[in-house]
């Protein structure tokens, strides 16, 4: 019975692991970085647009480029953080 209830434990661990790896892979994926950039960009671009702003379609460019190098400078970042908060 004990072997049994250990077998049915390490599966489910399994399966939270693969779970939390699909979920880093994601977080990390060039496909949530074009869809939230696309995302922010049509916001962004409809605010612009309500708020009378001129040239929204080319405005709206900076914060969506702005989030894909936020993105991209975090692996950097994280690095030099972990390796000074290393404890």
């Amino acid at each position: 019975m004990k072997i049994d209830q250990l077998y049915i434990e390490v599966n489910e661990i399994k399966k939270r692991n693969e779970r939390v790896e699909l979920d880093k892979a994601w977080e990390t994926s060039w496909t949530r970085r074009v869809v939230v950039s696309l995302f922010t960009y049509i916001v962004i671009v409809l605010f612009f647009h309500f708020a009378g702003l001129p040239k929204p379609l080319v405005n709206a460019i900076v914060p969506a480029v702005a989030f894909i190098i936020s993105t991209l400078s975090m692996p950097i970042i994280k690095r030099w953080w972990v390796s000074h908060n290393n404890r």
